[in-house]
């Protein structure tokens, strides 16, 4: 008889993609969430999985082999309580995936505050064009596959390591139960402020993380980065290995934009890499996939032909129009670093002259507990004007940030902030829309003003 799983919280990316995978392993798999709207509600329809949003305990009649509970549940939630009172039995979705895939697969885990997604998405890239067909499960939709998650027979696994916690019931993050061989960390900074008191509360999770490396794994790390050597330093029992390092992997001959550079190994040349991304970041990004792919035994310079042919996830600078002579960019960037360096890599696309405006939304929990206070208006140096929406109920005001730049404009609703950027930007030029949520539909909002602008025109 077909096992039977209900995910609870099933829509997130993280969660609709193990339903994905449990389908794929033969379970019937049901879910609900609050939020059952496309593209993840019909992504999971399609598969044949039972949505609802209703709080009915009808859900859970006949009982389900298990219930897995997503990280969004908290105690309270009616849905929780009734699988508490009732016995059911439980897991989190990080420990269901490592009990039940990851443990028999050679893991390739990539950690980090910045450039999970994309980097995790250029190493099944690789992986793919060097004929090992991975299976993966990511934070994005990773294209061409244009799915977050895919279960093959390959022996190998390309999973996104989110820090995150991972249940109510269970506070360390997801990484930890994923028992990685290659563990890449591609940056380390403070960021999910409702989750970690501070800096060191992370570094714990990932000290915590290096402790599943086997001996016979690898753990990829940047050079000079002093919060991950501070965990280096606590315990690794694996092989190290550094980018951007002379004497490991590095890159030379590196484009002012990052459209190209070419990649070493030991300080010989292996390969070059030309593509359409943008931004040291993602050159850092690239190295570290090149990096993790070699581990599993993928010569350099096939990787750097495969990255020549990679499509960045969905919101990692995608182009979604081109109207009016102005060309808008859906963007993830929601922490000053990422927001810096991706104007850094478009500013040097674009050259001096060209008008660059970002609208920007400071969504992230950490963002509007006031964290980065005082550091966005460094990082916003590079656009030519800046727009920002308040976000509601923040102990802090974007208004403080715009005393420190001339350039920014404000508005408290996604209405307002629409009409200031259509009465103002009447020149060609760049917008590039930040947020790590929907932005109130600011996007299409935009596209279709600008598209009429053209019509009129």
């Amino acid at each position: 008889m077909t096992k039977h799983i209900h995910i609870l919280g099933i829509c997130g990316t993280f969660m609709g993609g193990l339903a994905s995978l449990a389908r794929d392993l033969g379970y019937r798999v049901t879910g609900w969430d609050q939020n059952v709207y496309p593209p993840m509600s019909t992504q999971l329809e399609k598969l044949g999985i039972e949505l609802t949003s209703s709080l009915s305990t009808e859900q859970f009649m006949p009982a389900p082999d298990l219930v897995i509970i997503g990280n969004a549940m908290s105690r309270g939630h009616p849905l929780v309580e009734y699988v508490l009172e009732q016995g059911l039995a439980f897991q989190s979705g990080p420990q269901w995936l490592g009990d039940n895939v990851l443990r028999h697969k050679k893991v390739l885990a990539v950690a980090g505050t910045h450039g999970k997604t994309t980097t995790a998405s250029m190493l099944v890239c690789i992986l793919e064009q060097a004929g090992l067909q991975p299976s993966f499960l990511v934070g994005g939709v990773v294209k061409p596959f244009e799915q977050t998650a895919r279960l093959t027979d390959s022996k190998y696994f390309v999973i996104e390591a989110d820090e995150y916690d991972t249940a109510f019931f269970d506070k360390r993050s997801k990484f930890v139960h994923y028992f990685p061989n290659v563990f890449v960390i591609n940056n380390l900074e403070y960021d999910h402020a409702d989750i970690f008191a501070d800096l060191a509360a992370i570094q714990t999770q990932f000290s915590h993380g290096l402790r599943l490396v086997p001996q016979s794994g690898c753990v990829i790390v940047p050079q000079h980065e002093p919060a991950i050597a501070a965990i280096l330093k606590r315990g690794c029992w694996s092989p190290v290995e550094y980018i951007n390092d002379v004497n490991a992997w590095s890159v030379t001959d590196v484009a002012a934009d990052g459209s190209a550079f070419t990649v070493c190994f030991k300080n010989v040349p292996c390969g070059q890499v030309v593509w359409g991304l943008l931004g040291t970041h993602n050159v850092s990004n690239g190295l570290m996939a090149i990096a993790a792919a070699y581990q599993a035994g993928v010569a350099a310079d096939t990787a750097c032909a495969a990255l020549g042919s990679f499509t960045a996830p969905a919101r990692r600078m995608e182009t979604i129009g081109v109207h009016a002579n102005i060309q808008v960019y859906d963007d993830f960037a929601h922490h000053p670093t990422a927001i810096e360096t991706t104007l850094q890599g478009l500013r040097a696309k674009v050259g001096a002259n060209e008008r660059i405006v970002a609208i920007f939304e400071p969504r992230s929990n950490t963002m509007r507990a006031g964290v980065h206070q005082g550091k966005l208006a460094p990082a916003f140096a590079l656009a030519d004007k800046v727009y920002g929406l308040q976000p509601s109920e923040a102990g802090w005001s974007l208004a403080d940030e715009a005393n420190q730049l001339e350039k920014w404009a404000i508005a408290d609703s996604v209405g307002a902030l629409v009409e200031q950027i259509l009465v103002a930007e009447q020149q060609p030029g760049h917008w590039v829309i930040m947020s790590n949520g929907s932005f109130g539909g600011i996007h299409q909002l935009l596209l279709k003003a600008l598209k009429a602008r053209e019509e009129q025109a």
